[in-house]
C-alpha cells in the first residue's frame, strides 16, 4: 500500500477519539464519516485532491463498505450519495459530493464553508448500487477555526 492511501486512511478514517465514533452500523453495510477543517489536511493530499487548504473550509468524508462472510475484509461499494448539511440557524451549506476512487479504496468527499464554532448537521442519505432501499444517518459537528 503506497503512503498516499495509508496518509488518505489515516486521515479521513480514523477519527481523533474512535473508530466507533465515526461509523455507522446498518447490518449488510457499514459507512464511515468524518467531518473536519481543511486545514489539517497535509499539503501533498490536499494538492492531490484539489482540496483548498484552509480553517475556513470543512471537509466531509464518507465511505461505505459492505460485509462479507466472517474472516474477510468489508467491500467497498459505489452509492448514490445526498447530504444536506444546516447550521443552527438553518443556513443550507452548499455540498458538491465527489467522489474518489484509489484503487479498491472508494470515498465521497466534499467541501464547504465554516466559522468558528460553527455546528453543522449532516443528513446522509447513501443508496449502495444494486439496492433498493436507502440508508440514512445523522450527525453533527462543530468546527472551531481560532
Amino acid at each position: 500500500m503506497s503512503i498516499k492511501k495509508v496518509c488518505l486512511l489515516l486521515v479521513f478514517l480514523v477519527p481523533v477519539n474512535s473508530v466507533a465514533e465515526n461509523a455507522y452500523d446498518f447490518g449488510d453495510y457499514v459507512v464511515y464519516y468524518n467531518a473536519f477543517t481543511a486545514d489539517t489536511l497535509p499539503p501533498q493530499m490536499a494538492t492531490a485532491y484539489g482540496i483548498l487548504r484552509s480553517k475556513y473550509k470543512g471537509v466531509l468524508n464518507l465511505s461505505i463498505q459492505k460485509k462479507q462472510n466472517p474472516g474477510k475484509l468489508p467491500q467497498p461499494v459505489s452509492a448514490d450519495v445526498k447530504v444536506m448539511a444546516t447550521n443552527l440557524v438553518g443556513q443550507l451549506k452548499n455540498l458538491d459530493l465527489r467522489k474518489v476512487t484509489e484503487g479498491k479504496a472508494i470515498y465521497y468527499i466534499s467541501e464547504f464553508r465554516i466559522s468558528h464554532k460553527e455546528r453543522v448537521t449532516f443528513n446522509v442519505t447513501l443508496m449502495p448500487q444494486g439496492e433498493t432501499k436507502a440508508l440514512e444517518l445523522k450527525f453533527t459537528r462543530q468546527f472551531y477555526i481560532d
